[in-house]
């Protein structure tokens, strides 16, 4: 790979895009040198703390010939419009979760991507937390026998009391909680399952009430390679992140946000923890990024990756809206 850094500029410059750049920072393989938000103080504020030179407009940015690729960080249904147009200039893009909102969206930015021949990847950084990532390996080396049961939730107070902005806005977060969080458990147990969801059934609602969005969403899923599995998140009880692959010969919980992992035979009664590296994950997904850039390998998680969560989110609104399971072939395209 060449060493030199890949250069990146950042768009939608909210809280998500400093913990980004903070990362690029100690990756080491990129930088970010732009920067562009509609809000004239949020560049002025990111430029100072960062260092890359705003621009006056996502016109100027996408024209600089030393920006290589686009952190697309906005508003959710903004994902689509925002890509394609980095991509139609000859970026690079990194979009973060959620892809986009349907699947339709999803495609325009693959397709997009694969019009200019660029890199597309989907920020699904839980991919590359410690834990998880022990357990991928386990799994793909047979470990765990016969993969049965996936479980996961991710669950945090974020709406304990009302929020203004986009993010309490049910069009840019529909099914609450599983917008934002839940769905990089979805993208973990795909990714565990390897392969895509097969059908699923939802519940989503407002139990708490004080915010706009639902407060607490639960999915039953089916993957195409067999296994069941489960998703559950809330907005308003406390800081809860776990996943767990269950096998005919072992189980394994990644805890803790992937920083601690436990292991189960089949034979024993209780569960073992086993050391593990919790690793710099936001990081460590900017350096795949940055090779996948330099190499042309595809994104681990990448468009088709995106896509399946875009097919999966309206899946559940239709399940939810019809309290019926729902076949995932219907919603890909």
């Amino acid at each position: 790979m060449n060493e030199e850094k890949v250069r990146l500029a950042s768009v939608g410059l909210g809280k998500w895009a400093r913990t980004l750049a903070a990362a690029a920072a100690r990756s080491g393989a990129v930088e970010i040198v732009r920067c562009f938000d509609p809000v004239e103080e949020a560049r002025v504020t990111f430029a100072e703390e960062t260092g890359a030179r705003p621009a006056a407009s996502y016109e100027e940015l996408l024209r600089d010939e030393t920006v290589e690729g686009v952190i697309v960080a906005t508003p959710h249904s903004t994902h689509a419009d925002v890509a394609c147009e980095a991509a139609s200039a000859g970026k690079h893009l990194f979009v973060e979760k959620p892809f986009a909102l349907t699947a339709a969206e999803a495609r325009r930015i693959i397709e997009a991507a694969e019009r200019a021949g660029r890199t597309l990847q989907v920020g699904h950084k839980r991919r590359w937390f410690g834990a998880n990532r022990r357990i991928l390996g386990m799994i793909e080396a047979g470990e765990l026998g016969m993969l049965h049961q996936l479980e996961a939730n991710y669950s945090r107070p974020s709406y304990q009391a009302p929020r203004a902005g986009w993010r309490n806005d049910p069009a840019e977060s529909p099914l609450g909680g599983m917008t934002g969080l839940g769905i990089h458990m979805v993208d973990l147990l795909s990714a565990f399952a390897g392969g895509r969801v097969k059908r699923l059934a939802a519940f989503s609602k407002k139990l708490f009430g004080k915010s706009n969005i639902d407060d607490v969403t639960g999915i039953a899923l089916e993957f195409e390679s067999g296994p069941l599995g489960y998703v559950g998140t809330s907005t308003v009880v406390p800081m809860f992140v776990t996943v767990s692959a269950l096998g005919t010969e072992a189980g394994a919980w990644s805890e803790g946000d992937g920083s601690r992992l436990f292991v189960q035979k089949t034979g024993e009664t209780v569960r073992k923890e086993i050391p593990v590296d919790a690793g710099d994950g936001v990081a460590e997904e900017l350096s795949h990024f940055a090779r996948c850039i330099r190499t042309g390998e595809r994104p681990e998680a990448g468009g088709a990756e995106g896509l399946e969560i875009a097919a999966v989110l309206e899946a559940m609104a239709e399940s939810v809206k019809t309290a019926r399971a729902v076949e995932l072939k219907d919603f890909r395209g």
